[in-house]
Parts: C-alpha cells; structure tokens; sequence
C-alpha cells in the first residue's frame, strides 16, 4: 500500500504472533498506510522465503521492495524513517540506550523465561515462574507511573516491546495454563501498566491501535500448539 508519502509499506505476518502486532501498533501509531499479508508459516509462499531467506520468519516489513527483518529491527526503522510522527524511542540518547537494553534483555530472558513456562509441566512450573517473575521486577522497578507508559504521558518503544505481556501472558498463557501468571501485589505498577495497554475508552486513540487477536481464536491456537509440542 502507497502512503500518503508515497512511500509502499507491506507487513508479512501471522495473526497469533506478538512480535507482528507490535510491528502493526507501531505503524498505526505513526498512522502508517500499509498493507497486511496473512503467512502460512506451515506452508511458507515464495515471497517470504525470497524475502527472508535466513530465518524464514514474520514479521517481514516490506519497504519500497526492501524487506526489513526481525520486530525490535523493525521498530527502529520505522522511528527512524518516520521520525516526524510520533516518536517512538526517548529522545535524550541515555534514555534511548536504556530502552534499548531493556528491550533486548526482554527479548532474551523474557521471552525464554515465558516459553520454559508455557511448556512446564505441573511439578516444573513453580521455577519456571520464579525466573519469569525475576523479568517482571525488572519491568516493575523501571515504571516510575509519572504517566500510564513506560516513557510518561505518550506510548512509546519500550511499550511496544512489553506489549505481548498482558494478552498473550496475562490473558491467553494464563487460560491455557488456568493458572496465575502475573501477581498484582507483588507487580501492582505493571499491573496498572497492562490495564492501561490493553484498555481504552471508546474513541480513544489508542482503541484503534491497540488491536489483538480474538480471545477465543488465540486460546484455542496456544493450546493446540502446547498440546503439539509435549506430544
């Protein structure tokens, strides 16, 4: 799809995947033109491959015929190309390092610490637990609730990063498990942090950036793709 800009801006993704949606909350956020292609990541089209053929994954951000590859890579293109609308990262350099850093310890720890968790069986889950919850008071310490996001007042980077908590931990993970994962008197400011990511007034802004998967479709999803993996 040509913005306004014309620019043309392609997203490749997956509906149940976080890292798409927060590629897409990025661009809505920006109010991006683009347009959406649904991949069958069992049965991958000749246009992913040919557009990712190192880890063959989404989301893909197509830009002017140029693939641009992995979410948080993707973030800061986007911020960067588009840096008159909304911006994304702080804007003193310290605070773009310490965004930055947050950023890729959650990939790293986060999302390893969730995936032990999601897998765990019964006797295990208690450690698995503990080691997610040592992420959390990572996130919890570095809320400040001078404003409803990690950057204040405006949502921003290190929200978009934090993003796939609330639903796909807080709400999908937590059903396909019944059990629960984010403890709100031991995390009361990422709770309040969460609340404040996944729930808008109508009209509000955010209500239409903030788009999710249906609840139903995505618990249904995860825990076929669980019930798959410990078979």
């Amino acid at each position: 799809m040509r913005t306004s800009s014309g620019d043309v801006v392609q997203l490749r993704g997956m509906w149940a995947s976080p890292a798409v949606h927060r590629v897409a909350w990025a661009l809505r956020l920006k109010g991006i033109e683009y347009e959406y292609v649904e991949e069958d990541l069992e049965k991958k089209s000749k246009a992913l491959l040919e557009l990712n053929p190192i880890t063959k994954q989404v989301p893909v951000l197509v830009h002017d015929g140029k693939p641009v590859l992995e979410s948080l890579v993707i973030l800061e293109y986007i911020d960067e190309i588009w840096g008159d609308r909304a911006p994304l990262l702080p804007m003193k350099a310290y605070e773009r390092s310490r965004a930055r850093f947050l950023a890729f310890f959650l990939e790293d720890k986060g999302r390893e610490a969730a995936r032990k968790l999601f897998f765990a069986g019964e006797e295990d889950r208690k450690d698995s637990l503990k080691a997610f919850e040592e992420v959390l008071e990572v996130l919890e310490k570095e809320l400040t609730m001078k404003g409803d996001f990690f950057g204040g007042h405006h949502m921003g980077y290190l929200d978009l990063v934090v993003g796939w908590i609330p639903f796909w931990l807080g709400v999908v993970v937590e059903k396909v498990l019944d059990f629960n994962l984010i403890d709100v008197v031991k995390f009361p400011k990422f709770a309040t942090w969460s609340k404040n990511f996944l729930k808008h007034s109508p009209g509000d802004k955010l209500e239409s950036i903030i788009t999710l998967p249906p609840e139903d479709m995505a618990i249904e999803y995860f825990t076929k793709f669980r019930q798959l993996h410990l078979a």
